[in-house]
């Protein structure tokens, strides 16, 4: 049986006149005074069409990016364009241009309503508007650059983070809190519990996630290293997902969807369990993007129960979602907002029964690296957050601009064809994700892989990747479309908007109601007292004196979201055994710390996994498993998420210098199926040895160990650069390029740092205080890779995990 959420009263009630006064102004009923305002629209009319423009931009950046893996020399080595670029500009686009900029439309529209208050400062509200547009100009400008921290959603180096913070909390947070706290509506409907979660939680994985040493205007180096890194940023990844990309969404869904439908929300005891359970289940779960990695395992398999668990509270909302349609289905067929709000919050169930089965360790193992993940985010993205941005915005239009819409049978054709985009570009991807999965891990009857060379991968799903470009460019097309049907809605709006004034008593400073379920129906039966408490709690009329508490109300979910953090952070943190050390594991080299900053600035990690997994397909491909030891001098962690190209974590030594250097110039000139672009830029673009002192002063401060680096860094940096430069030449390279000497590019410096990769584990360890002249004769002598990596895989200080075979 449904429950009506008692406080849907506010929402049926967000857009009348309040006619219940006299010409006084009075109440007819009680004669209070009553305050008159007006709602400011002006400022929803900004982040509406700053939402349009910003998913046509966004939209139009994953079409190139998908063009850039089947065509990879498009744009023939222009630096400011390659897919490491141009790939975190898409997902920042999408992400926080185009969904954060519709959430802040929805938000500020409903939240004023339901709070029948005007937002507590317009100045706040307009520095809040082109505070936001400035930072994603910012990101635009800043990542084709190469300016980036290089981790998933959190690319934005220091002084831009600093910029989101501040707009963020002290424009958006303050502003909104303070509307709450002001409201005239005594209880807060569910909506607002959920933009309360996104606000709170967002600030506490930015700031947390961000915090880093900076070494200059545009550089900085996370505090965290290697595993550590690892596991704050997905703790953030994944929750950035969460409460930016669903909580928000969800309180636009519980207040836009009634709203289009005209019916009340299907039950308010399922809305606050899925409010609560989602909050504090969510947080746990990123971790389960690091399976069968160098994380504790432990972690990994706690993400992966809580992921596991997130399957009944998101499915809750979808059908709370979902039933709120009852008795007005037959709307759907003619209304395209409702079509819209079906497709995503159907969208939104699909992805949040896979992300659970992702979750799975046997599932991800094959999965993890592979498109699958990519279909899975584009089905989310595209189907939840577009679908259900797009009916929002359809429903805004005709109240912004207080005219009708242009045209509706436009917004119907824009549906169908987002609809079909959808589905033609994450199908392929699908199959695209299954096919890389299995062909990575398929062995033959003699224990070989069946495919060793990994561009045969990238041969076979490139006709994928093309139906993928075909779906992102249907799904621009219905932007597009949808962008004309706003324009044209605009061009007939009246020459000034009326501004009704709305008239509403202030609240009293105690309250006189009374809350519900005060009794238990079981008084007179012969049960327990606690089965009576039960009863009157499950009844849940105490969470009633939440809703009409604000500030107790942030604080509880604050409190939610900050222990479940902690139960997960510290011990990754404080027991030395989750990270052990390898004795041969030494600080990077100055001229290899320069080639990684390139690496990172180059954005490598789209395309290329730092991290081999325990399984035999992996090891017989790639060579050892990774230990969490290697890279307690990464920051920041550079393990990928993604392999479009083959793992790196074992590179150093696999092929020559003069490999890397024809590689870097023309990829295809090595092997002509590669779809890695040319990077032919760094060649031709010369080291700063001067900033190279700073970036070593800066790890040893972080707890690299250096002496003579921290103050000759240039000089051992340009050592090293003629060894590599010399060893180019003598392998058959150029001597000169142009003007400038080949020990001068920056590809040296990459070459340095990738002839580095994964080669400590195999190093031989330092000698013993007697000396390697005092060995006896009867002692062993390494004499081979196998001895040598027995003799070094004992200094890890714990015991190595099994390789586990995953084979057909």
């Amino acid at each position: 049986m449904s429950t009506v959420d008692p406080s849907i009263s506010s929402l049926e009630q967000a857009n009348s006149d309040h006619n219940s006064m006299d010409e006084s102004g009075h109440s007819k009923s009680t004669g209070e005074v009553l305050d008159s305002f007006v709602y400011d629209d002006d400022i929803s009319r900004k982040f509406a069409v700053a939402t349009l423009v910003w998913a046509v931009v966004a939209t139009a950046a994953g079409l190139l990016v998908a063009l850039l893996l089947v065509l990879p020399t498009m744009f023939a080595g222009l630096e400011w364009l390659t897919f490491g670029r141009l790939r975190p500009l898409h997902t920042n686009a999408a992400i926080f241009a185009f969904a954060g900029n519709g959430i802040f439309a929805a938000i500020y529209y409903s939240t004023q309503r339901l709070c029948k208050a005007r937002m507590w400062s317009d100045v706040l509200s307009r520095l809040h508007f082109w505070g936001w547009q400035a930072i994603i100009v910012a990101a635009a400008i800043t990542l084709p650059l190469g300016i980036t921290q290089s981790k998933e959603y959190a690319e934005l180096e220091w002084p831009i983070d600093l910029a989101i913070a501040v707009v963020w909390l002290g424009f958006f947070g303050v502003n909104f809190m303070m509307t709450l706290i002001n409201r005239r509506e005594r209880h807060m409907y569910v909506a607002l519990w959920f933009y309360i979660a996104t606000i709170v939680t967002v600030t506490v994985l930015h700031v947390f996630n961000n915090l880093v040493i900076p070494i200059g205007l545009w550089k900085s180096y996370p505090i965290y290293a290697g595993v550590q890194d690892a596991f704050m940023q997905w703790w953030y990844g994944h929750n950035a997902v969460a409460f930016f990309l669903t909580t928000p969404f969800l309180g636009l869904m519980y207040y836009f969807l009634p709203k289009a439908a005209d019916r009340p929300v299907f039950s308010y005891k399922l809305s606050i369990l899925h409010f609560w359970s989602l909050v504090f289940i969510y947080i746990w779960a990123g971790p389960h993007h690091l399976h069968y990695t160098a994380l504790p395992q432990w972690a990994s398999t706690l993400g992966m129960l809580f992921s596991v668990m997130l399957w009944m509270p998101s499915w809750g909302g979808m059908i709370n979602g979902l039933l709120t349609l009852r008795g007005a289905w037959q709307k759907v067929s003619i209304d395209p907002v409702l079509k819209f709000f079906v497709v995503g919050i159907t969208f939104y169930g699909m992805s949040t029964f896979e992300g659970p089965l992702l979750s799975v360790k046997a599932v991800n193992g094959l999965s993890h690296y592979t498109d699958w993940t990519i279909a899975h985010v584009h089905s989310g993205a595209l189907g939840w957050n577009g679908m259900m941005t797009f009916g929002m915005l359809y429903w805004l239009a005709p109240r912004l601009f207080q005219t009708k819409l242009w045209s509706t049978k436009a917004a119907t054709l824009h549906f169908w064809v987002a609809t079909i985009a959808i589905l033609l570009y994450i199908v392929p991807i699908y199959v695209a994700g299954l096919t890389q999965g299995l062909m990575w891990r398929a062995i033959d009857a003699n224990g070989q892989l069946v495919y060793p060379d990994f561009v045969e991968t990238i041969t076979a799903v490139k006709p994928m990747w093309w139906l993928r470009v075909l779906g992102g460019l249907l799904y621009v097309g219905g932007t597009l479309l949808m962008a004309l049907n706003y324009i044209m809605t605009w061009k007939s709006r009246p020459s000034v908007y009326e501004e009704p004034v709305i008239q509403a008593p202030r609240l009293a400073k105690t309250y006189s109601g009374v809350d519900p379920t005060a009794k238990s129906k079981l008084e007179e039966a012969p049960v327990l007292g606690f089965a009576r408490w039960l009863d009157v709690w499950s009844g849940m009329g105490w969470h009633r004196q939440w809703e009409r508490l604000p500030v107790k109300f942030t604080v509880l979910t604050t409190l939610a979201v900050v222990i479940a953090s902690l139960f997960e952070i510290i011990p990754t943190f404080l027991i030395r055994g989750n990270v052990p050390t390898i004795a041969t594991v030494k600080p990077y080299t100055p001229l290899e710390l320069a080639g990684r900053d390139i690496y990172v600035s180059e954005g490598c990690y789209n395309c290329h996994s730092q991290m081999i997994r325990p399984m035999v397909a992996e090891t017989k491909r790639y060579g050892e498993y990774s230990k969490a030891g290697e890279f307690i001098y990464d920051r920041p962690f550079q393990w990928g998420s993604r392999r479009i190209g083959p793992d790196l974590a074992r590179e150093g030594g696999r092929q020559s210098s003069l490999w890397h250097y024809l590689h870097l110039e023309n990829p295809q000139s090595v092997n002509e199926a590669s779809a890695m672009p040319s990077f032919v830029h760094l060649l031709d673009t010369s080291i700063d040895f001067k900033k190279i002192t700073d970036r070593v002063a800066a790890a040893h401060m972080l707890g690299a160990e250096y002496d003579e680096e921290l103050t000759n860094a240039p000089e051992i940096a340009r050592k090293q650069a003629e060894q590599i430069a010399a060893d180019i030449v003598s392998q058959g390279g150029p001597v000169m390029r142009g003007e400038l000497m080949t020990m001068d590019s920056q590809a040296v410096a990459l070459i340095a740092y990738l002839q580095r990769m994964g080669v400590d584990l195999f190093a031989p360890p330092e000698p013993t205080e007697l000396g390697p002249t005092e060995l006896q004769p009867t002692d062993p002598v390494p004499t081979d890779a196998a001895s040598t990596e027995a003799e070094t895989t004992a200094e890890v200080e714990t015991v190595a995990e099994p390789v586990v075979a995953l084979v057909n």
